[in-house]
């Protein structure tokens, strides 16, 4: 028998672009950092270093969060999705923190990069590979709810930020002919990547808490009880729905009369189940069922 929910979708096709994406920003931005010398452009190269190691990192997480639920994992693997966004948050703060210190290095003792031209054109052309990569990234994340993609697409974003800062700081320190200004660049972007860092644990965090989904899901799950509410009759209580990577597990109590056969209560509780999954495919419902006239039925709204 078909089951009313779809199996999780494969999304490592992504992480495989993004491991691409990464080899060739390396290749290309370490050129330019050796051509040129610049601390700006060689902490830029540290940061697509790091972006292979996230990119890995989620080629596995995602590989792991499709497979199925199992005797030891009975929700299923979804949450798995959180621990690289974890991973890449901490990659993100090594990255700051070695963009950090190379430009106080440079502040210290600055020197005066070389071939800024042609290093400045090299870094362009990987920014722009990076820039796309992202893009695709993040829409597949939203559309498809992965909080892996998502985490990888902001942390592409942030090496486009960067990228620039540090073509604005580069081209500064030719047109003003000071190095230092190629430190300055560099220890803003430090600071600017920290903060992403940051938010991305941040995120992680709250999903392995359990946390709740946005007002909008909220809102089209209210939306279907709503439909089926009757004053005295029909109603839903101890509703709660929590985020797990890119599938929502909902629990709910539904009240009916208890003059109802099992089978009319049965049959209207999936009925409004199924009506639940059509508005937001990723709900996994379970629901209890419960007489609304007995006192006991709501004995339980005090625990939540």
């Amino acid at each position: 028998m078909s089951s009313r929910y779809a199996p999780p979708k494969d999304l490592s096709s992504y992480a495989w672009l993004s491991i691409g994406a990464a080899l060739g920003t390396i290749a290309l931005k370490g050129a330019a950092a050796w051509v040129t010398g610049s601390v700006g452009l060689l902490s830029d190269a540290a940061e697509s270093m790091v972006n292979l190691v996230a990119a890995v990192v989620a080629l596995i997480v995602l590989k792991i969060a499709v497979k199925p639920a199992d005797a030891d994992h009975q929700f299923g693997h979804s949450k798995a999705e959180y621990f690289s966004a974890v991973v890449e948050g901490v990659m993100i703060f090594v990255a700051a923190a070695f963009i950090i210190i190379s430009a106080i290095g440079r502040l210290i003792d600055p020197q005066m990069p070389e071939q800024l031209g042609l290093g400045l054109a090299v870094s362009v052309v990987a920014s722009l590979l990076n820039g796309a990569v992202a893009w695709m990234l993040y829409r597949a994340g939203r559309r498809e709810r992965s909080v892996t993609l998502v985490a990888d697409a902001k942390h592409l974003a942030t090496d486009v930020v960067t990228s620039a800062a540090v073509l604005v700081g580069v081209a500064l320190v030719a047109v003003f002919d000071s190095a230092v200004l190629d430190a300055v660049v560099a220890l803003g972007a430090g600071l600017n990547i920290m903060w992403t860092g940051f938010t991305l644990i941040r995120d992680s965090v709250g999903g392995l808490m359990d946390i709740a989904p946005s007002a909008e899901v909220l809102q089209t799950v209210e939306r279907v009880l709503a439909r089926h509410r009757r004053a005295g009759m029909i109603d839903f209580h101890a509703v709660r729905v929590r985020e797990a990577g890119n599938r929502r597990f909902m629990e709910l109590h539904v009240l009916v009369p208890a003059a109802w056969s099992v089978k009319k209560g049965h049959d209207f509780t999936e009925q409004v189940i199924d009506e639940l999954v059509d508005a937001d495919a990723s709900l996994r419902i379970s629901a209890h069922l419960e007489p609304i006239e007995d006192p006991k039925s709501y004995e339980d709204l005090e625990d939540i």
